[in-house]
């Protein structure tokens, strides 16, 4: 199967992607040209982004913040919520420290955080 070779290509192949959307739905078959072309040009967007323009696993910092902003928290929210002191929540947010196994435990249940992220794996 061929590849796409530099940018230029991979924004025509977008270009292109955006034009045959409207035509496929979840209805369409399988067999239709343009589900057939949309699936390859798919697959081939999908290889060139995972070399040119790879997704890295987000920081735990990062994923906090965003669960506090999702749940409405603030710090010493937070803190009652872990059972830790504000001080140490500041630890976390500022990378100054990282969760004990337990706290990481409790933030992967009460914040619906991932483990892997809470063990940086």
């Amino acid at each position: 199967m061929a590849s796409i070779k530099n940018e230029t290509e991979y924004r025509r192949i977008l270009s292109r992607i955006d034009e045959l959307l409207p035509l496929v739905d979840d209805n369409t078959v399988k067999d239709d040209k343009n589900y057939i072309e949309l699936d390859l040009l798919s697959s081939l967007v999908e290889e060139y982004e995972d070399i040119y323009y790879p997704i890295s696993k987000p920081s735990l910092i990062d994923v906090i913040k965003l669960r506090m902003y999702e749940m409405g928290l603030t710090q010493a929210q937070l803190s009652q919520l872990l059972g830790v002191s504000p001080s140490r929540v500041s630890e976390y947010l500022s990378g100054k420290s990282e969760p004990t196994l337990k706290i990481g435990r409790e933030m992967s249940k009460k914040l619906n955080i991932d483990a892997d992220v809470v063990l940086g794996v």
